[in-house]
């Protein structure tokens, strides 16, 4: 087993499931706006590159403000109701925060929503820092946001993994040079990771038996 000092997780899909949330949220305004809903499945396939693509993604460009407007201020109340943890998340960061591990995430959703999610889901209390790219102006796959936490901690490429469930996930720890986890379960299938250097995961806590 390798040792690793620094556990840098994605958030959606990866240590919480809030896709009910973000589906009922986009059906409310496809509504609004006079358009059919969309099922899970396709919500699922498209989040992961920020908010703001991920509205206008369902619109045409008339409508693509109005709907930012609906949307973010429905999907407060929504993702109180339906976030949930990903089984296994808690045990997971309590083992880490045990063996002494800086835990971080990195997720391209706002922050305001993002550490809406981790209060509700309960995740707050393990972690140590909390970055999301709207406060670094720098969306993943980029690597920025995972040097800025490395930097912050002050932990070497070789002593940091990311953890996340997407391909682009994949492609910020390549670009970083990190070592990769991937999340079977979430937004991208192990197909469209299958060029990438990871170890694949079905169920959190399996971690602990890679790294220590």
């Amino acid at each position: 087993m390798k040792t690793k000092r620094l556990f840098i997780f994605d958030l959606d899909g990866t240590l919480a499931d809030a896709y009910l949330a973000i589906q009922r949220s986009m059906n409310y305004t496809l509504k609004n706006l006079g358009y059919p809903p969309v099922s899970l499945l396709e919500v699922k396939r498209k989040v992961g590159k920020g908010d703001k693509r991920f509205i206008t993604s369902f619109f045409p460009e008339k409508d693509e403000e109005k709907a930012i407007e609906i949307y973010r201020r429905h999907h407060k109340k929504s993702l109180l109701r339906y976030s949930k943890p990903k089984p296994y998340s808690r045990e997971l960061l309590y083992m880490l925060k045990r063996r002494k591990k800086i835990i971080a995430i990195a997720s391209n959703r706002p922050s305001y929503f993002t550490n809406l999610i981790i209060k509700k889901t309960g995740l707050a209390r393990y972690i140590d820092l909390v970055l999301c790219a709207d406060e670094i102006n720098s969306l993943k796959p980029k690597p920025k946001i995972l040097n800025v936490i490395m930097r912050k901690f002050q932990v070497k490429k070789q002593d940091t993994v990311y953890i996340g469930d997407m391909d682009i996930d994949m492609e910020t720890a390549r670009r970083a040079r990190v070592d990769a986890i991937f999340v079977t379960g979430g937004s991208s299938s192990l197909k469209s990771v299958k060029k990438y250097r990871k170890k694949v995961i079905s169920k959190l806590n399996k971690i602990l038996t890679i790294y220590q």
